[in-house]
């Protein structure tokens, strides 16, 4: 029988000792998808030819009565000699009962678990904040999500409204840059310490969302490692620097109401003057009010869609005097309390007017969540019940009997809200005939 040719392609039936040429001449036959040439030397070793002529070396031999084959790399890469060696280091595994795809997945697993491990202890208390931002933006309303956007913001933007003509930087900013890892108790304290100075409200507030987002945080296997045991922020040390919030009293005595509604009702601005009163006579919150659109006034059943921020809506009578208001209010946009430059397209709370017309009427130190304050003192003369009065304002139930068994439809609603609204007129000694009918709505480009 005549020797094969230098140029002929391998033998595949039986071993051979393994040399370049020899790899460089294999090809996978016609019909199959892959072919293997066998090494003599090292049992197991062989070279695998694909349809396409990739080749790589690979190892085959029986663990536990299983056939496994194990990828070594690629022929162009890998020496005959470095193929040889590593499949004799797999053999001593195997004979020794070791499955060397379980030894590899191992070794995967821990580096991957250095490198998360060396991802989280440097990443920063800004960029942990942006993902938990996006995780719980599902869950939280648009306010409370800007409102942890603010406390982070860099500032530094210019502003004709900001002290000094630029905005200041967001009460949590100075924390960002720190790593997570070294957001320890005594730097909290410390923050808490120095914030405490100037704006301990605030303080008070970015403290209790700082504590949520460290649970948050300890929760997620990507931070935990980097965090004590104990959230860092709920220390006594930082709980009494922050102090306690003083309990607000500040609402309209019934002797006040005249003054109070003339001067709001002298504001050169009336769409203000209206929103004013609106808080005043509906105990809403401010953002819900002035947030309030058009597609909200139901002037055929008479109802206010309130887009509240504890329960998602309400429904509150329409009583005739805020009909009268707004129905004379402008409509250049969807919002009632419209605003030709504010972006948001509405006006924004307007703490500065107010502050002027109670200066004007001699009031002192009435804030504009006082006006929500005043709403549920004042009904207190009237003996309106007092779930009526939470129904209005948007407050939870507090009793068992309110909660599962009271229903109240907004026309039973109204009979008690269009009573709270004739008394406060009454003693403001504002002019109002309830039965006229409102103004027809105005349209302005």
């Amino acid at each position: 029988m005549a020797r094969p040719k230098n140029t002929d392609a391998p033998a595949l039936t039986a071993r051979i000792n393994l040399t370049s040429g020899a790899i460089q001449r294999l090809a996978c036959p016609a019909g199959k998808q892959q072919a293997f040439l066998r090494d003599s030397e090292v049992p197991g070793l062989s070279v695998r030819v694909t349809a396409a002529g990739s080749k790589a070396f690979v190892y085959e031999a029986k663990l536990n009565r299983q056939t496994i084959r194990l990828t070594i790399g690629a022929a162009k890469l890998w020496s005959i000699e470095q193929a040889r060696t590593e499949a004799r280091r797999l053999a001593v595994l195997l004979d020794g009962g070791h499955d060397p795809r379980e030894i590899e997945r191992q070794k995967q697993a821990a580096h991957a678990a250095d490198k998360a491990a060396a991802a989280a202890q440097a990443v920063t208390v800004g960029e942990a904040w942006a993902v938990y931002l996006e995780a719980r933006r599902l869950h939280w309303g648009e306010r409370h999500h800007r409102e942890h956007l603010l406390m982070v913001k860099p500032g530094g933007v210019a502003s004709k409204r900001a002290a000094g003509g630029t905005t200041a930087p967001g009460i949590l900013h100075p924390l960002t840059a720190m790593p997570l890892r070294a957001l320890t108790a005594p730097a909290i304290e410390a923050w808490a310490a120095r914030e405490a100075q100037t704006r301990p409200a605030a303080a008070r507030l970015a403290w209790r969302c700082l504590k949520a987002f460290l649970t948050w945080c300890a929760e997620q296997p990507e931070y935990a490692p980097v965090l004590p045991s104990v959230n860092p922020a709920k220390t006594k040390k930082a709980r009494e620097v922050l102090g306690k919030a003083g309990v607000k009293q500040d609402a309209l005595l019934k002797e006040q109401l005249p003054a109070w509604f003339a001067a709001v009702r002298q504001l050169q601005n009336p769409i203000i003057a209206a929103a004013l009163q609106t808080m005043l006579l509906t105990g809403a919150r401010a953002g819900e009010v002035l947030g309030l659109r058009w597609e909200d006034v139901n002037t055929t059943w008479r109802g206010l869609t309130i887009r509240d921020k504890v329960e998602g809506t309400r429904v509150i009578p329409l009583t005739p005097y805020i009909a009268s208001l707004l129905s004379v209010l402008p409509r250049r946009n969807e919002f009632v309390f419209s605003s030709a430059i504010a972006a948001s397209g509405h006006i924004v709370i307007p703490r500065s007017q107010h502050n002027e017309a109670c200066a004007v009427a001699g009031i002192h130190d009435l804030t504009v969540h006082g006006l929500r304050r005043s709403f549920k003192s004042l009904t207190e003369w009237l003996q309106i019940p007092a779930g009526v009065v939470a129904q209005v304002m948007g407050h939870k139930p507090s009793a068992t009997a309110e909660k599962h068994y009271t229903v109240r439809p907004l026309d039973l609603l109204r009979v008690h809200h269009e009573k709270i609204e004739a008394w406060i007129l009454e003693q403001a000694g504002v002019p109002f005939d309830a039965k006229a009918a409102p103004a027809a709505l105005r349209a302005v480009a």
